[in-house]
């Protein structure tokens, strides 16, 4: 759509070029002393003139929606008519205009397509030229024409060795070429006297009068009507149609069948391009205000957050704070097929600086996983096994074993500074705080996908957590890194399988039960993010549908009072304008980047999109900052905006047509590496602390460990405490 109004519009593909006169050895004296209509379709060209007293009114480049109407009114008035040559674009956009002027007896012919000098153009220009015309003519009004003028010319005696083959060229296609006898300058807008002066005949002579009704502020024009008409009619002046001053058969024949639907398709296409192309501008202005709204919104927020961290750090310092929490925890592992990262997953929690329980959830693996952990022999550690059956029933499998009250979820591909269980369970000395997002890092950022994923999680994510955190709606616990109150879980019905994000669902259900979910920057995760473009669009395939399955399942939230709906009403509407709607805007931001490069004001263009790229990497930088990273792979951002976000556009697209053809998305299990390591002294793994640093997704996170099953929560909170026989059994 976009190209065909560019097309129309002669925003490309368009020639204003004009040729300098040349000599005339070439065209024939009798044309050049011969009258204004000239017939070279046979083998000798034959000239006419218009007769005595007889004044034919032609206007060129239309027709204008706003002035054409005014010059018709005004013949309709004076019941004089006239001849329209009017362009192809202006014909394909302006279709009802040339139906009335077809409809009110006046003749229209052709001013090209898009009104070059054809002197420079080839053959298969001309007939192109031509051809379209024709098409957007019988799109309009059913009808072809055998009048033609070439833009740019006079009179006859104006022709040149440069234009005379032209003349022959649209001749041997069957048209009749009109030139001028007076030309009014209406063009320069010389004043209404000076317009008038300049058409009128010579004494009593015939002439073919140029003006026009398109191309500019056309005011004099129609006023030069008013007084020009009148008073040669009162001299005995008739204003006829073209044909009709000399004698000569209506240029005007039907178009039936084929040809006149392909061109009332034409027409139709050409004005919804008019019309998709209005809203698409709307649309960009749109995005363009969602984009800077959400990075202002982000910015400002983040800035809130922060500060209230600082002042919570110097509390600690002076004993102001809350109450630190110390006591045990136990984290939930859920894994399947996690050869490869399991064991530093292990030995990092087993570094820990908080006391812990480690219960790792085996989901039916096939690679060993579970012998691999028991192997290491660490105490505190234990195994679960199930038959494959999904995360979420790993994860409540888990819970019905856990000791402790306050749960740490991580996935079995992430591992776990000292720290971070610490810091992740402080918010809880609140007891309004039902569960804690955690700040999960890009480990494998070497490659370019990774880097940029790191830029994602770092800018995109964590901002986003904080903002959330401030406006208390956190929609996403990560799966990566979370914590949550052992009694809440229950109380919502533990993880469900309703969806793809089982981490947002139960997020947004503990905003729904009344609990307060927050965010601990401080409580870091490093996370194997996927390394290639396959696996990245299985992961985003399934956050992006499980996002879209999470927010519908909890709709009601808008409607509902208290905590609920602060949540429904906050924290559901952003999510769904920044996370669902907005992106399917943002790609204007690039289609009209390459098209106003190509066609369009290049360097305004260029500009533009500097600056919005210039206003997320202030915002990037911020949130680097804030995390404390290397400024370094900012400098991927520009190749991230022209790729990466293309094929996050794609992944949406197709979560969009899932999500309304119902369809179902299969779980794809992703392949890890065991890039990352986290062990004590004397492990054989590589050290945690010198991965580099990123954060997981804060929209819908899910782990890769297993489908969607059953779901295995009791939906209350369980009674029985687990024995350490029953324990062994197990």
């Amino acid at each position: 759509m976009l190209l065909l109004r560019g097309y129309v519009h002669s925003e490309f593909l368009a020639d204003h070029r004009v040729r300098p006169p040349a000599t005339t050895g070439a065209v024939p004296a009798k044309v050049l002393s011969g009258g204004p209509v000239l017939d070279a379709r046979g083998s000798e060209p034959v000239s006419h003139r218009v007769p005595d007293r007889k004044i034919v009114l032609t206007f060129d480049d239309g027709p204008d929606p706003e002035w054409t109407p005014k010059i018709l009114d005004k013949l309709a008035r004076h019941d004089a008519h006239a001849v329209f040559f009017v362009t192809g674009t202006m014909t394909a956009r302006h279709p009802e205009l040339v139906r009335r002027m077809v409809d009110e007896g006046h003749e229209v012919g052709l001013h090209t397509f898009n009104h070059p000098d054809l002197s420079y153009q080839s053959p298969g220009r001309i007939q192109r030229e031509l051809a379209q015309s024709q098409l957007a003519l019988a799109g309009a009004a059913g009808v072809r024409t055998s009048l033609f003028r070439p833009p740019y010319s006079s009179t006859a005696d104006a022709l040149d060795d440069e234009s005379w083959p032209v003349v022959r060229e649209v001749a041997s296609r069957g048209y009749i070429t009109a030139f001028i006898d007076t030309d009014s300058e209406d063009w320069a807008r010389p004043g209404v006297d000076e317009i008038v002066r300049r058409a009128m005949p010579q004494q009593g002579k015939g002439a073919i009068v140029l003006m026009h009704d398109s191309g500019g502020d056309r005011s004099q024009t129609v006023a030069a009507l008013d007084r020009m008409i009148p008073r040669l009619q009162a001299q005995g002046y008739e204003f006829p149609r073209l044909t009709e001053a000399l004698g000569a058969p209506g240029p005007h024949s039907a178009v039936h069948g084929a040809q006149l639907w392909k061109s009332k398709a034409f027409v139709a296409a050409v004005g919804v391009s008019e019309n998709v192309t209005g809203v698409l501008v709307w649309a960009l202005v749109l995005a363009g205000g969602l984009v800077i709204a959400r990075f202002a919104l982000m910015l400002v927020l983040s800035a809130v957050h922060a500060g209230r961290a600082r002042r919570r750090f110097r509390d600690t310092g002076s004993g102001g704070a809350p109450p630190q929490v110390t006591e045990p925890v136990t984290v939930l592992v859920p894994a399947f097929d996690e050869r490869e990262c399991i064991a530093n997953t292990v030995y990092s929690l087993a570094a820990s600086d908080h006391p812990l329980e480690v219960i790792v959830i085996d989901d039916g693996s096939t690679d060993g996983t579970a012998r691999i952990v028991e192997s290491l022999g660490l105490p505190g550690v234990r195994v679960l096994r199930q038959p494959n059956s999904g995360k979420p029933v790993a994860l409540n499998h888990g819970l019905q074993h856990a000791s402790h009250e306050l749960i740490v979820m991580m996935d079995g591909d992430t591992v776990f500074e000292p720290s971070t269980v610490r810091e992740l369970v402080q918010p809880f000395a609140d007891p309004r705080v039902g569960a804690v997002a955690g700040n999960a890092k890009v480990g494998n950022r070497q490659r370019l996908v990774g880097a940029w994923q790191h830029i994602e999680y770092v800018m995109g994510f964590n901002l986003d957590r904080r903002m959330y955190d401030v406006l208390r709606c956190m929609p996403t616990i990560p799966g990566a890194v979370g914590a949550f109150r052992r009694s809440a879980l229950w109380r919502v019905g533990g993880m469900s399988d309703d969806t793809l994000a089982e981490d947002t669902d139960v997020t947004m259900a503990l905003h729904r039960d009344g609990w307060q979910v927050v965010y601990a920057e401080r409580a870091r995760a490093w996370t194997e993010a996927p390394q290639n473009v396959r696996q990245l669009w299985s992961q985003r395939y399934r956050w992006s549908y499980g996002t879209m399955q999470a927010i519908w399942k909890h709709r009601r939230a808008v409607v509902e009072r208290g905590p609920s709906g602060h949540f429904g009403r906050v924290g559901l509407p952003l999510l769904s304008l920044f996370t669902v709607f907005a992106p399917l805007l943002a790609p204007l931001i690039d289609v009209f980047l390459v098209y106003g490069l190509v066609f369009g004001p290049t360097l305004r263009t260029a500009g533009a999109w500097l600056a919005v790229l210039a206003v997320q990497g202030l915002c990037a930088a911020y949130a680097f900052r804030l995390d404390k990273e290397r400024m370094t792979p900012l400098l991927t951002l520009p190749l991230q905006q022209l790729w990466y976000r293309q094929l996050m556009y794609m992944v949406l697209m197709q979560s969009w047509i899932t999500a309304l053809t119902g369809g179902r998305l299969r779980w794809q299990k992703l392949r890890r590496t065991g890039q990352l390591g986290a062990a004590p002294a004397g492990a054989p793994a590589v050290p945690y602390a010198g991965a580099p640093s990123g954060t997981p997704p804060g929209e819908p996170l899910t782990s890769p460990h297993g489908p969607s099953a059953v779901h295995a929560g009791s939906g209350a909170e369980p009674h029985h405490r687990t024995t350490d026989s029953e324990r062994a059994a197990t």
